[in-house]
């Protein structure tokens, strides 16, 4: 998977001055457009798009400070179909615009190349199962929150606190059906999505019963789910059971994911230094 996925790297540099076409990548990558895209975003730490868009203006302020080309001439070859339009996007990725950038020789920002490569340590397994599953019923309380890619998320953490662990606690007594427990659901987020994009958030209990207090419910279709286990220091084992199923599972098994949205359950000790997580991802088998 990893040696199909850096073929796709290859294809973005040879295709810079175009729109980027994510269905080309993930046919030369052996998978889903979907699935593409959430593992680049998985492994990289930033959606696909903005990835382009920062190779594409690293290359381009490269041309700037050349001087052998007009600036109109840099913003066609990069697939800016106007000067106004590369002067916005150069100026939101370097800090300058590019007629400045070329007077004072200013400092520009540098994307590099991304490639991939999987270690393989071999200190620790992952424990997981598949689970087949008819759809289900979460109820509780739904939210809009901006998306943070890395570290807490200040708008989760108030909403979890507008609840009310008492709250929560009562919720988790109507639960019947597997995952157990409060659960956390991310949904309508793409992973394209930059960062600060709303998405939903839902905090619940998967139950066919009126829960107290729920005063939302959330309907999940049919279908395959990956489940996954993990204990340790928190946050660090939740932050890094995400990042272990994307670089280490999914390229060793024949899965990947589908649309749909993906839950999470986690337990932290009363001294909040330990934590037992377990994320339920939606897949799919994998084509061949």
């Amino acid at each position: 998977m990893l040696e199909r996925l850096n073929q796709a790297m290859e294809h973005i540099e040879d295709h810079l001055g175009e729109p980027v076409d994510a269905a080309e990548l993930a046919r030369i990558a052996m998978t889903s457009e979907y699935h593409f895209r959430r593992m680049f975003s998985a492994l990289a730490g930033i959606p696909l798009s903005e990835y382009v868009r920062r190779r594409r203006l690293t290359l381009a302020g490269a041309e700037v400070l050349a001087g052998k080309r007009t600036l109109l001439d840099v913003a066609v070859r990069y697939g800016y179909g106007s000067g106004e339009a590369f002067a916005r996007a150069f100026r939101a990725v370097h800090g300058v615009g590019p007629g400045e950038a070329r007077r004072t020789g200013a400092a520009l920002y540098s994307q590099p190349r991304m490639s991939f490569r999987l270690i393989v340590e071999g200190s620790s397994g992952m424990r997981y199962r598949v689970v087949e599953r008819d759809g289900f019923r979460i109820v509780g309380r739904g939210t809009r929150v901006p998306l943070v890619y890395e570290g807490m998320n200040p708008a989760i953490v108030e909403f979890v606190k507008s609840i009310g662990k008492e709250t929560l606690g009562r919720w988790e007594a109507y639960g019947d059906g597997e995952p157990g427990g409060v659960v956390a659901v991310v949904g309508n987020h793409s992973a394209d999505d930059p960062e600060g994009t709303e998405i939903d958030y839902f905090q619940g209990v998967v139950s066919g019963a009126e829960v107290p207090g729920a005063s939302q419910s959330l309907d999940v279709g049919p279908g395959t789910w990956a489940v996954f286990e993990s204990s340790g220091e928190f946050p660090r084992a939740v932050q890094y059971l995400w990042r272990d199923v994307y670089t280490q599972w999914f390229p060793s098994n024949p899965y990947r994911s589908r649309p749909g949205p993906s839950l999470s359950r986690t337990r932290v000790s009363e001294d909040g230094t330990h934590a037992d997580a377990e994320v339920w991802i939606p897949v799919e088998r994998a084509e061949g």
